[in-house]
């Protein structure tokens, strides 16, 4: 029968891991904390501004944007997740209870799944609409948060797995070295979980890309393509790379040394690393509120007006009538409901 150890303290684990636990603040540790809570707060700030956006301006209100709002939720607690590790973390871990560092550690996986799951949503829902040539999905309220409820539920489930057994207090040789209370095989699986996302993400935007380059030439060689059309093409392609670039060169660093950690690589330095790409990781909360908000000119405008009433808290908000030009004018789908221009 296996020995369990529910009853000794984080610093028994650690020193099982063999990972460094200070009792006092080094630089390193305070540069790491103030850079943390630094993006932390840019996380909080930047997302609460897209839920705002998106809840006030019925022009939002599409599945699209309930899939951007989500996401925001999802990098809003990524980024609440990540100062709870700020306030727990250094010199203080070594006080934590085993319940208060599952919670630390359970928080952040629950936010970063769900931030990967809502990009991967996003993806599948782009090439729907790409493909179909429209400019928001047909998708019902009533699907759209089903989507969302399964969203957080896998997430959840992925966060919640290691409190509730799969663990190393009753397998000490099993034990991870950047998370000294998880077992090496969950780490594994959750890294590799995540890198099967990626490369799904990377196929599909790879295909979005394909396609609309290709169309973009088809319809150029017509003297009837119309300009408009073109640039958000071209738009398009350049939040598909954005979006490429900045989710590969964010998240497969840290993805790939959890990986390293799980199978128990005995030459790879991961400890060196850890803090590093978990904050690279964070930024791209920050990342995912400016690719998918900032190039939408509507959602852009709305950022202004919310922004000038906190500013000018004594002037009451009301959404001013747009000005629309040739270039800015609406895109009327088929039934006869006009949408939003977008190039997300």
């Amino acid at each position: 029968m296996r020995d369990c150890y529910y009853n000794e303290t984080v610093g028994f684990f650690y020193n099982n891991s063999r990972k460094e636990l200070t009792t006092y603040w080094r630089t390193k540790d305070v540069l790491v904390v103030a850079l943390g809570l630094t993006v932390s707060v840019i996380v909080l700030l930047t997302n609460l501004l897209v839920i705002t956006a998106i809840i006030i301006n019925r022009r939002f209100h599409y599945p699209i944007y309930y899939l951007l709002g989500n996401l925001a939720a999802a990098d809003l607690f990524a980024g609440i997740a990540y100062m709870f590790l700020m306030f727990h973390t250094g010199p203080r871990t070594a006080g934590l209870s085993l319940k208060t560092w599952f919670i630390r550690q359970s928080l952040l996986d629950t936010s970063l799944t769900a931030s990967v799951v809502n990009l991967l949503a996003i993806a599948v829902e782009r090439h729907q609409t790409v493909f179909t040539m429209q400019l928001h999905s047909k998708m019902s309220n009533q699907r759209v948060v089903f989507l969302i409820f399964c969203i957080w539920i896998t997430a959840l489930l992925l966060g919640l797995i290691p409190s509730y057994g799969w663990h190393c207090l009753c397998a000490l040789d099993k034990c991870s070295r950047m998370a000294p209370l998880y077992s090496r095989s969950y780490l594994t699986f959750w890294a590799i979980s995540n890198l099967v996302i990626f490369l799904i993400m990377v196929v599909v935007y790879t295909h979005i890309f394909i396609y609309v380059k290709r169309k973009m030439t088809r319809m150029s060689k017509h003297t009837s393509f119309h300009p408009r059309y073109k640039e958000t093409m071209i738009n398009l392609i350049k939040t598909v790379i954005i979006i490429l670039s900045a989710f590969v060169i964010c998240w497969t660093p840290g993805q790939v040394v959890l990986l390293l950690d799980g199978l128990g690589c005995k030459s790879c330095n991961v400890l060196a690393v850890e803090k590093y790409v978990l904050l690279l990781a964070e930024i791209n909360s920050v990342i995912n509120a400016i690719v998918y908000s900032y190039r939408d000119n509507e959602m852009r405008s709305t950022f202004r007006k919310i922004l000038c009433f906190i500013c000018y808290r004594n002037s009451k908000y009301s959404p001013a009538p747009m000005k629309l030009n040739a270039a800015d004018r609406r895109i009327f789908t088929q039934n006869g409901h006009s949408t939003v221009d977008s190039s997300i």
